[in-house]
């Protein structure tokens, strides 16, 4: 399997991407699946705003808003046990599919208002 995590473009990041993509890596490897899966960065996925997002290949598994926790349901469920997390599967139209209402709030934080203002990152 092959995995991309969204970690540039200008949204992902804010909302913890790099983490995310740490953690999937250190799980893998402590899962035994370092030659079994691969876990990369990649450029933007064109889902701004629902990030961080994670795609699992061959398998054409996307995930939405992936936290630690979440991550680590996809590291046993997904890529261990070979199950997807369908309640976690971010379902929408091909192509680009942007969250107007979260990349405002991540351009509000960037421009320094404070997460209060912005709604939670």
């Amino acid at each position: 399997m092959h995995v991309f995590v969204c970690t540039s473009g200008e949204y992902c990041p804010h909302d913890g991407s790099a983490e995310i993509h740490r953690l999937l890596k250190e799980g893998a490897r402590a899962r035994g699946l370092k030659h079994e899966v691969r876990i990369n960065k990649s450029g933007c996925l064109d889902q701004c705003g629902h990030g961080p997002m994670v795609v699992v290949y061959p398998d054409d598994v996307w995930y939405a808003g992936v936290t630690a926790e979440r991550a680590g349901r996809i590291l046993d469920e997904h890529l261990a046990g070979g199950r997807r997390c369908a309640d976690l599967e971010f379902r929408a139209a091909p192509g680009a599919n942007k969250n107007p209402q979260r990349m405002a709030a991540i351009q509000k934080v960037k421009a320094g208002a404070g997460p209060d203002d912005a709604g939670s990152l």
